[in-house]
């Protein structure tokens, strides 16, 4: 956050031209890489163990380094070792600005400590900027003495961090009564309070689908259905994983379906933390208040293809896959096919799911938990009184425990944690097919 935050200011000074800042980002980003790049150079990983423990980091928000000491993939000594190789954020842009546009140490210096008065930084503000702490960062430029606002800003900072792009930096946040936007995908949770958690783009500037493409791993172009898809499945990660964390201090949380809006209006009572990830803004909108309205007209899209799926006649069994999300029905779809099964129909809610078993009395199905219309708890019930024999795996977003630990009791087999595992998947699919 440092290198855009100061590269910003320098090119406002007119210290520097913007293509000058744009350059030394991307040289800074391309030295800069990520542990477990360099942890599969040094033999210290596979590709697998580091794609696993990415994983982890979205059912957990913990860092890279911790999860692979906690699950005994590294040790503390392994993980600062390759720290210091990482390098320091820091020391890299000053060092490639000074290499590129000539500047010296002594205008850098003092440029920083304006930079410092102008926008108020403490000394050890500057400390973690320099560092790229984002724990420490939040604080500063998103407190709320409103409770979980501050929590919730630092959860989806460290997911676009993870996830989407490390050429990112936010904003002070402001709150606010209403906010223009033309494009917004959010969630809601419920229960000792009601939470808001939404991405909003006030402009077709690309943060929309950059998010999309970067979460969904597919090139798009345009906010259409699969960037709103995407952008909502990045919703419901860092939804469920503020509902688990709640859940560790025993407070219980809902988390209600995913939703989306065009060319409307946020009204009531929320915090906007302003997000510019590659210099394209998008606002982070949180509410903990029941009375807000994201929109008035929610904006239907399309998340399932009418496809007709042929049936593999040396198929190891058939599935039926029902999720709200498409990118989560393509992931599931392509992990088992390799696998050898055939996935027959598809559903977007628990009514299409007990519809579609019925037309074709799968092997199993799979039913997200969280959907509109009727949820996957309520459609079990009715494919159980259907066919007490039906065999269904759940599928959960993390925070979601008890709705889980009923679905078992109602009769599901097995669930599936997202993000999808494949050795996960594909264990559970053929314990419960065989069974």
């Amino acid at each position: 956050m440092f290198s855009q935050l100061f590269g910003k200011y320098l090119v406002e000074k007119e210290i520097i031209k913007n293509e000058d800042y744009r350059a030394a980002i991307e040289q800074q980003m391309s030295v800069r890489v990520k542990l477990g790049t360099i942890a599969i150079a040094d033999g210290l990983l596979t590709e697998d163990e580091v794609e696993s423990i990415n994983k982890m980091q979205m059912q957990f928000d913990k860092r890279f380094g911790d999860i692979a000491v906690e699950k005994g993939f590294l040790t503390d000594e392994q993980v600062d070792a390759l720290l210091k190789k990482q390098g320091n954020p820091y020391m890299q842009f000053i060092q490639v600005l000074m290499e590129s546009s000539k500047l010296t140490a002594t205008v850098l210096d003092k440029t920083l400590s304006a930079f410092q008065k102008e926008h108020g930084f403490s000394d050890s503000d500057m400390v973690a900027l320099k560092k790229d702490d984002i724990d420490s960062l939040i604080p500063i430029f998103a407190f709320s003495a409103k409770p979980y606002v501050t929590d919730l800003a630092g959860l989806v900072a460290r997911n676009i961090n993870r996830f989407i792009s490390r050429d990112f930096y936010i904003g002070k946040m402001q709150h606010v009564k209403s906010l223009n936007y033309t494009n917004l995908a959010g969630q809601k949770t419920a229960g000792k309070d009601t939470i808001y958690l939404a991405l909003a783009e006030e402009s077709e500037d690309g943060a929309f689908t950059l998010i999309a493409s970067n979460f969904s791993g597919e090139a798009l172009n345009t906010a259409d259905s699969d960037a709103f898809d995407a952008v909502c499945e990045f919703i419901n990660v860092n939804s469920g994983l503020f509902a688990a964390e709640l859940s560790l201090k025993e407070i219980e949380m809902d988390m209600e379906p995913t939703f989306a809006y065009k060319d409307q209006t946020v009204t009531g009572d929320f915090y906007v933390l302003p997000i510019y990830i590659d210099d394209r803004k998008i606002n982070l909108v949180i509410s903990v208040n029941s009375e807000v309205e994201m929109g008035q007209t929610p904006y239907v899209y399309t998340t399932k293809d009418d496809t007709v799926y042929d049936v593999n006649p040396d198929s190891k069994g058939t599935v039926i896959l029902v999720d709200d999300s498409k990118m989560s029905r393509k992931m599931l779809k392509a992990i088992l096919e390799e696998a050898g099964y055939s996935v027959i129909a598809e559903a977007i809610n628990g009514e299409e799911a007990v519809e579609a078993y019925k037309e074709h009395k799968s092997d199993l199905i799979t039913l997200d938990i969280t959907m509109p219309k009727m949820d996957g708890i309520e459609a079990l019930r009715e494919l159980i009184a259907y066919d007490p024999t039906v065999k269904a795996i759940m599928i959960t977003a993390a925070g979601q425990q008890n709705k889980l630990i009923e679905a078992l009791k109602i009769g599901a087999k097995k669930f599936i944690t997202k993000p999808f595992e494949k050795e996960e998947i594909i264990t559970n699919i053929e314990e419960v097919i065989n069974a």
